[in-house]
């Protein structure tokens, strides 16, 4: 191990520096790598608002789920701690382009690439009295820095799978990056098992933070009056509505064809990424039967006569799942499922595609009879129409619902552990 290591450092050096030669690149082209090209070269500028005397502590998540796993801690430092300041960092520019303006977060930018001197000047100028990775965040360069400087890191929310570099014959260096942490909170015992299987011991079984968002969420949902009269006509017509969330364009072949096979279905669609081009594709489909919440907002009577709202903003999502009676949630067709616990917490049957294997809150769900995964046309076909009778839909319904109730307390289980006067 020690005559492998520094070709090992090397090799990781090498591919840092490469990724961040290659996201200049592309940043000529793609408008993401233009978002976080930019923010790199700004990080340093904002970094010197921190004083020298600012009591920091330092959240890191990688984008905009992970943010949602941060945010009750956050909001509980806040609460229990206010002579803290919060640093937010995000790696990917769909989370800090959201919530670059976060009031809760003192500071916040992206966090600069993973190299030696980049991970000893933002220690140094960060000073954080300690650290807080979420889930999957484990950087070897700031993690090795925080030791050195004697500072707290802690990884929360955490889930792991046999699969994983550190589970491999070949993974005991990564193993090591997880012995730098002084503390590991994981989702569920699989993960704890998994830890001690490598000799991490000790990692505690918390939960995810993530429930408490939703639930806090839940409470403060947003009003929608346009939406609430788009959608009272068509209650009172007896109709069924379902919302679809994060919708990307292989869910939209699960589920339009239905859609258009069952007049008895109303539905909300909030597609994943809306330019022009893509919303004037989706309202085609639907042959003059769908608005825009944009449309709605211009003119209250837009909507009448249609059955289908397509939203094209962000961030209403979540206080959207609230007329639902059923939810499909998008992204199993691609790398993963979104939020499903946004949907779930409502009391409503949560649907998606087949990859959701890295999400344990997903395999829970359906274990508990709250939620179904489908594999393409025919089996949404047959899952979702069984839904239409409703002592099938509201039994689901009551099992996510009440999955989600067993879940909550994680926040306040991890902050009464890091943040001392927290009660």
């Amino acid at each position: 191990m020690s005559g492998s290591a520094p070709i090992e450092n090397l090799l990781y050096h090498l591919a840092i520096s490469t990724y961040a030669k290659a996201v200049d690149i592309a940043a000529y082209k793609n408008p993401k790598a233009r978002f976080l090209a930019k923010g790199q070269r700004e990080v340093w500028e904002k970094l010197e608002a921190i004083g020298a005397n600012d009591r920091v502590v330092w959240f890191h998540a990688a984008s905009l789920g992970e943010f949602e796993q941060a945010r009750p801690l956050i909001e509980r430092l806040r609460l229990s701690n206010p002579e803290f300041k919060v640093l937010l960092t995000f790696f990917s520019p769909s989370g800090y382009e959201i919530r670059k303006n976060y009031s809760e977060a003192d500071w916040v930018c992206y966090l600069p690439f993973d190299t030696p001197q980049n991970a000893r000047r933002f220690v140094k100028t960060a000073h954080p009295e300690f650290a807080i990775f979420i889930k999957y965040e484990i950087w070897r360069n700031y993690l090795l820095e925080l030791r050195d400087a004697d500072i707290p890191a802690y990884l929360v929310s955490a889930a792991f799978r046999p699969g994983q570099a550190f589970f491999r014959p070949y993974g005991v260096k990564y193993r090591e990056w997880l012995r730098l942490f002084s503390a590991i909170y994981v989702q569920d015992e699989n993960s704890r098992l998994l830890l001690d299987s490598i000799g991490i011991t000790g990692s505690v079984v918390a939960g995810d933070t993530r429930f408490d968002r939703v639930t806090d969420i839940m409470k403060q949902r947003k009003d929608l009056p346009e939406i609430q009269k788009f959608i009272n006509p068509l209650r009172q017509n007896g109709k069924i509505v379902m919302v679809v969330g994060s919708s990307w364009q292989p869910d939209e072949e699960v589920y339009i064809p239905w859609l258009s096979r069952h007049s008895e279905v109303a539905a909300i669609i909030a597609p994943h990424e809306f330019d022009s081009e893509r919303l004037r594709k989706l309202l085609d489909r639907f042959d003059g039967e769908a608005v825009l919440h944009s449309e709605l907002l211009r003119n209250p009577d837009a909507g009448e006569g249609k059955h289908i709202l397509i939203i094209d903003c962000f961030g209403l999502l979540s206080s959207i799942y609230r007329f639902a009676d059923l939810a499909y949630v998008g992204g199993g067709f691609g790398v993963g499922i979104h939020n499903i616990n946004e949907a779930a917490v409502y009391g409503i049957p949560v649907g998606f595609g087949p990859n959701y294997h890295r999400f344990i809150e997903a395999e829970e769900l359906i274990a508990h009879e709250g939620a179904f995964s489908i594999s393409g046309k025919e089996d949404f076909d047959t899952k979702a129409s069984a839904l239409l009778e409703a002592a099938p839909r509201e039994k689901m319904g009551r099992n996510a619902g009440e999955y989600i109730h067993s879940k909550l307390g994680a926040s306040d289980a991890i902050a009464r552990a890091l943040f001392p006067k927290h009660s």
